[in-house]
């Protein structure tokens, strides 16, 4: 027993040679400095001190540790410490004196990149800096991305989708600080969110961590907005072409307590009456003849607004984080086609709000040592109304069509998309995310993640009879994601893999009344579609640095894709029917890739990166795609094509010299074919090996910046920016001949930054050549613009 009760003692002697390091970074004696980098020399361990001033390291080894702290505003520091207790507490003030050297600045820049990049997943990190000075939309930053393809209906505020290596539309997931996008509503999306707002984008390719607990087959985008806590206000307002309005402001509080609040809104306001021609852009005289036109879009107006409000503890002894928020917004818009451009519509239009509750808890070290917990829960309301009421048909010219003897046609459905109808949706969203994690050592962690999300929805017609207005249709769906992941690293760090596992779970509800005809007598008939799909899907993603600035990546998954209820249950104001036995699609994805850099030689910088690709699905969903000449589809709904078969490469290079000049380029290459050989009747299937439509298959984006320093005025700052991007001419539908031009628009740009750095002007042209630019099924995208825009930040108060 005596022996027993020693070997207990040395062991938990043993475990306890092992302290913290915590303390507090400042200027001077009292000024916060966060945002520094401290990194404990000889060792892989970094810390970015918080908002509150304040870095941890946990678990260090007992013994003397060479800490080296910088500061994009101080001089790089040095300080010698010695673990040899549990709790060390070691504060650390640096000097303001003049810029620093650029290992420093790569420090602060690169250090979250890094640690996102190095686990193995085919990932871009999208910084926003820059950009939140200029009239740049979320998007534009999304589409200049590698491997990336913004999928857009028009100007600002129409609908769009994604491509990420070949995979489209609700294949590539949208998260919100790792909540579905589809939560907060049409009023608030990557359309509304200004740059200001966000701190980084996060792309994943193909395979997905676990900890975004979610079905994205082919990939997914997750937005990180600003979590801030110093006390400052920022705004800004933009005017530019087609009438285009956009402001947006953010704010945040926090006193001694630790008691915090942020605020912060935005607005966006455009006529989008930019010029269109093209193959669809025709009016059909009296006698039949087609008269192709150049015409502006008349009736594509577009305005949203939101705001968010939060408040809550960081950084207290119960939670690193605790806060209940709240999220409103709204918007307007005009429709100006269908899924095609053949038709214009005239007094169509979509309203849509959401109110959106959410509350938000993380802790460190939760109940037990090296046991951490998160959890963001989140209630919205949501309301949608399409209004589609008017009877005639109109041309390009904004003017009613005329019939042969000048006479006003009607048109054949009653409305200007199918019968006359004003349908009001409401949705009670509710969406929970659960994240444990627990770290056995410095090279090993397990984490477990779930998600729940439901949705009721429910919708009348004002339009439909009575008999069908009193008896509400509604559609249900409850969505579960359950994932377990292993995370390591060995040979000193060399090494990261990612081993995970995820359960997918689905059911949906569908009940829908009918006016039918029955012995001469209206009857009313009710359809009850209720479904349920349970898949398991895994995969693994590994990175190891061969050199210290030369790593190989490769990740794998087999995923799982289930229908969203917009697919299943439709959604008039984005043109979908409804699909009720719309099932799940699959795919095995693998990437293999190859990271080189950053490289620093006589102060010339670069970076190559690229990743191979392989994505072979099964039952892939797309929209119902015509093969008829010249039909004018309006609405379609999602089907499930069959197999389908993805392979490419993607590559970038980034240099820069002297932090002063910057240059960029991307590319991604692919085939994306129909590997269906054989048809329901066992024919030949004709689109065997054929290149599916209305994907671009080869995308390039290009980028300069030029930074002059001292301009007019001593410590102003003047960037110049020049930005192109190509697309290969593509398929809209089955038909060979139904193929697009090449497009090359290119942008040019330039801010200002006044002494200070509060004040900041820039001006953007956008498309200068006015190229005919298109996306989906060949919508067109506008022309040649112009903004401006202002900026103001108060960061002491």
């Amino acid at each position: 027993m005596r022996t027993i009760l020693l070997l207990f003692l040395f062991t938990i002697s043993a475990w306890s040679q092992n302290g913290n390091l915590t303390g507090k970074v400042t200027f001077g004696t009292d000024e916060l400095a966060y945002g520094s980098t401290i990194i404990i020399k000889g060792t892989q361990k970094y810390a970015i001190v918080n908002d509150f001033g304040r870095y941890e390291f946990k678990g260090l080894k007992y013994g003397e540790y060479i800490l080296e702290t910088s500061s994009m505003e101080g001089q790089t520091r040095t300080t010698k410490v010695t673990i040899n207790k549990p709790n060390i507490e070691l504060n650390i003030s640096l000097d303001r004196n003049g810029p620093k050297d650029l290992e420093e600045v790569v420090i602060k820049k690169t250090s979250i990149r890094k640690e996102i990049m190095e686990k193995g997943f085919a990932v871009n990190v999208i910084e926003t800096q820059e950009a939140a000075k200029r009239n740049l939309q979320t998007n534009d930053l999304l589409d200049r991305s590698g491997g990336v393809r913004i999928r857009q209906n028009g100007g600002l505020g129409s609908s769009v989708t994604y491509n990420i290596n070949g995979m489209s539309g609700n294949a590539i997931r949208i998260f919100i600080d790792g909540i579905p996008i589809q939560t907060y509503g049409a009023s608030f999306s990557l359309n509304s969110i200004p740059p200001a707002l966000i701190e980084r984008i996060e792309v994943y390719k193909g395979v997905v961590p676990a900890y975004l607990a979610d079905d994205s087959l082919g990939g997914a985008i997750n937005v990180i907005l600003k979590k801030g806590s110093k006390n400052m206000i920022a705004a800004s307002a933009s005017y530019g072409s087609f009438n285009t309005v956009q402001s947006n402001f953010s704010t945040t509080y926090r006193d001694k307590s630790g008691f915090t609040v942020k605020a912060n809104g935005f607005q966006n306001y455009s006529d989008n009456d930019y010029e269109v021609w093209g193959r669809f852009v025709y009016n059909i005289e009296p006698n039949g003849r087609y008269d192709y036109i150049r015409a502006k879009r008349f009736e594509s107006m577009y305005r949203s607004y939101g705001g968010r409000l939060e408040a809550g503890f960081t950084d207290v002894e119960w939670a690193d984080n605790f806060s209940i928020s709240y999220n409103g917004s709204e918007d307007y818009n005009q429709i100006q086609h269908g899924q095609y451009m053949t038709k214009p519509y005239k007094g169509r239009f979509s309203e849509a709000s959401a109110n959106v509750f959410s509350l938000n808890y993380n802790k460190k070290d939760f109940l037990i040592k090296n046991l951490d917990f998160s959890v963001i829960s989140v209630y919205s309301h949501r309301n949608d109304m399409v209004n589609d009421t008017v009877k005639w048909n109109y041309n390009w010219n904004g003017e009613k069509a005329l019939g042969l003897y000048g006479q006003p046609i009607l048109s054949t459905n009653g409305a200007q998309q199918g019968p006359a109808t004003i349908n009001h949706q409401k949705s009670d969203i509710f969406n929970t995310r659960t994240s444990f994690s627990y770290r056995i050592n410095e090279n090993h962690k397990f984490l477990l993640n779930g998600m729940f999300y439901t949705v009721d929805r429910n919708q009348v017609d004002e339009m439909q009879p009575e008999l069908v207005r009193n008896f509400m249709a509604t559609r249900d769906m409850s969505k579960a994601v359950t994932s377990f992941a292993y995370e390591m690293q060995a040979f000193k760090s060399r090494f990261k893999g990612n081993l995970f596992v995820k359960n997918y779970d689905l059911n949906t509800k569908q009940i829908t009344p009918t006016l039918v005809n029955q012995n001469g007598q209206a009857a009313l008939v009710i359809t009850d579609d209720s479904r349920n799909t349970n898949f398991t899907g895994y995969g693994f993603a590994s990175s190891y640095s061969v050199l210290s600035k030369a790593m190989i990546m490769l990740s794998a998954e087999k995923a799982i894709r289930l229908p969203t209820e917009d697919e299943i249950f439709g959604l008039p104001a984005e043109n979908i029917l409804s699909n009720p036995s719309l099932g799940p699609e699959q795919s095995n994805n693998f990437n293999a890739g190859l990271r080189l850099g950053p490289y620093l030689i006589n102060n010339h910088k670069f970076t190559l990166y690229g990743n191979a690709f392989w994505r072979n699905i099964k039952d892939k969903i797309v929209r119902q795609i015509s093969n008829r000449v010249n039909e004018a589809i309006q609405a379609s709904p999602f089907i499930n094509l069959g197999k389908a078969q993805s392979i490419g490469f993607e590559a970038s290079a980034q240099y820069s010299f002297k932090e002063r000049l910057f240059a960029g380029v991307n590319f991604s290459k692919f085939s994306s074919l129909f590997k269906d050989k054989y048809d329901k009747n066992g024919n030949i299937n004709i689109y065997y090996d054929k290149q599916l439509p209305n994907e671009p298959y080869f995308n390039l984006n290009g980028n300069l910046q030029y930074n002059f320093k001292n301009v007019i005025q001593s410590k102003s700052e003047l960037n110049l920016y020049y930005n192109c991007s190509y697309v290969a001419p593509f398929y809209t539908s089955w038909l060979e001949f139904d193929r697009t031009t090449a497009q090359f628009p290119q942008d040019l740009g330039l801010s200002y930054a006044f002494p200070n750095k509060q004040f900041i002007v820039s001006f953007d042209a956008r498309n200068v050549f006015d190229e005919q630019v298109y996306d989906n099924f060949a919508a067109q995208k506008p022309g040649r613009a112009f903004y401006i825009k202002l900026n103001y930040t108060i960061s002491k108060f």
